[in-house]
C-alpha cells in the first residue's frame, strides 16, 4: 500500500489547544517506519504549522497508533502537559475504544464476548490465538454485537476490554470470521486497495487538562462501497450509523 497523505486531505474531528483528533484513512502510518513514506503525525504538523503560522518545530505527541490498513480516529497531544496524561489514560484503560468492522461470516450468536490468548510472533508481524494460557501469551478480551446485515456481510460493533497487538484481526480469524480484506488473517482475498474493514469509530476519554467527559465519533470511509451500505440506513439496536 503506497497511500500518502497530506494536510489539505487531513480530516479533523476535533482539536483544541492540547490535542488534536482525526479520522485516518486506511494507508495512513501514524508514525514513520522503514517505509518511508510520509506518516500521519508529519501530516499533522503540517496542519497545525500552516494553520496558526507557528515558526519553528511543531510539537506533537503520538499517544496511540492503528494498523496501517486500518481507518478511524486517531488522537495527537498537542502540548507536553497533555500527553503524559493521555499516556496514562490508554495505559490505564480509562480510554473507552468502539470498532467497527465487516466480515462475511456472521459469529454466533450474532452478540458475546470473545476471550482469547494472544501470543506475537514479531517476525511475521501476526498474533495467534489460543483459547487456553500459552507461554508468553496475554489474555485478551472483547464484545461483539452484530449491528447490521447487508447482502452478503456483516457489519459488527466491537468493545474493546484489553489493548493486544492485531486482537480484534486476530479474535475474529479465531472464531471463523476473519475481517473482510484481511489475508493476514485469513480472509480469502484482499481488497483492491489494501485496506481492511476494520474502522475505529468510537473514542471515549476525559480530557487531559479540562477534564470534560469527550466522545469524538468517526465516519467510516466515503468513497468505500460496502462502509457507505452500512452508513445509509439506521441499525435495529440504535441510530449511530452516520
Amino acid at each position: 500500500m503506497s497511500i500518502r497523505s497530506d494536510r489539505n486531505n487531513l480530516i479533523v474531528l476535533y482539536e483544541d489547544n492540547h490535542i488534536i483528533a482525526v479520522n485516518k484513512r486506511p494507508g495512513d502510518i501514524v508514525q514513520g517506519d522503514k517505509t518511508g513514506d510520509q506518516p500521519l503525525s508529519e501530516v499533522v504538523k503540517e496542519y497545525i504549522k500552516y494553520k496558526y503560522d507557528k515558526p519553528g518545530n511543531v510539537y506533537l505527541g503520538v499517544v496511540h497508533r492503528l494498523d496501517r490498513p486500518t481507518s478511524g480516529i486517531v488522537i495527537f497531544a498537542k502540548t507536553s502537559k497533555a500527553l503524559p496524561r493521555l499516556n496514562k489514560l490508554f495505559a490505564e484503560k480509562e480510554a473507552q475504544k468502539t470498532y467497527w468492522t465487516i466480515v462475511e461470516q456472521c459469529p454466533s450468536p450474532p452478540e458475546g464476548r470473545l476471550e482469547h490468548w494472544l501470543k506475537r510472533n514479531q517476525i511475521q508481524n501476526r498474533s495467534y490465538a489460543h483459547l487456553k494460557q500459552v507461554e508468553g501469551a496475554k489474555k485478551a478480551s472483547l464484545s461483539y454485537r452484530l449491528v447490521k446485515k447487508l447482502d452478503r456481510y456483516f457489519l459488527l460493533e466491537i468493545d474493546l476490554h484489553t489493548g493486544r497487538h492485531h486482537q480484534i484481526r486476530a479474535q475474529l480469524s479465531a472464531i471463523g470470521s476473519p475481517i473482510k480484506g484481511d489475508l493476514k488473517y485469513g480472509y480469502s482475498r484482499s481488497n483492491r486497495d489494501g485496506s481492511i474493514h476494520l474502522h475505529a469509530r468510537s473514542l471515549r476519554f476525559t480530557h487531559p487538562v479540562k477534564k470534560e467527559k469527550m466522545v469524538l465519533i468517526a465516519p467510516p470511509p466515503e468513497k468505500d462501497a460496502l462502509w457507505k451500505a452500512c452508513r445509509q440506513k439506521k441499525p435495529a439496536n440504535n441510530g449511530r450509523l452516520s
